[in-house]
């Protein structure tokens, strides 16, 4: 499994979250996992029954195995998402159509149908913590994009703002609004989305 261990450094416990309500099919889930140390097993019957818990449980990743997933717990696992996100793997014995999609959508990493054996349940699980590890980044970098391009939307608004009521040329608006970020201690988009709105109840609401 992915592993963050540092030469030389203890091993990070493995944590696994495991939601079946049959016990038989939760121990191979478990057995699959056998060689993984140090290892975590946390067994639930349902998701709803530990929803509430999942911060406090911080499981590594939530492995769901089922007969068929519902509707409802997929429903669920949409909710979950967020600031809880982790990798979930799905076993399930059968699937109707359009099911796998939605799973897919509400954050599933794996969606196996029919392939629940010890022997493939670490490589699946290898696998979804890849692909989810990879897909928190690409999101990160997406979000950080989208803040740095409404920050430099922001800074030039505020510009073109201080250029035409002080009649300053862009470089002198620009050292205002560096000297302002930097007296107040904030970032440069901040600074620049306090004047924003400041000048626009000034001018009742317009801007």
């Amino acid at each position: 499994m992915p592993s963050n261990v540092a030469t030389g450094a203890a091993k990070a416990t493995m944590k696994v979250l495991i939601i079946d309500p049959d016990e038989a099919r939760a121990a191979l889930v478990a057995e699959g996992l056998a060689d993984v140390h140090p290892l975590e097993v946390h067994r639930a019957a349902t998701f709803e029954a530990i929803e509430g818990d999942l911060p406090l449980m911080a499981p590594d990743v939530i492995v769901i195995a089922c007969e068929s997933p519902d509707r409802d717990t997929l429903e669920s696992l949409r909710d979950a998402k967020g600031e809880n996100a982790r990798p979930v793997v799905m076993f399930v014995d059968r699937s109707s159509p359009g099911l796998a999609e939605a799973a897919i959508e509400a954050g599933v990493a794996a969606y196996v149908v029919d392939g629940l054996s010890p022997a493939r349940v670490r490589s699946v699980l290898e696998v979804a913590m890849s692909r989810f590890e990879l897909m928190q980044r690409l999101r990160n970098d997406l979000d950080k994009a989208r803040a740095d391009l409404a920050s430099r939307k922001a800074i030039e608004r505020a510009k073109g703002l201080l250029m035409k009521e002080r009649g300053l040329d862009e470089a002198q608006a620009y050292g205002v609004l560096r000297k302002l970020a930097m007296d107040a201690g904030r970032p440069l988009g901040a600074v620049a989305n306090d004047l924003l709105t400041f000048a626009g109840v000034l001018k009742g609401g317009t801007k």
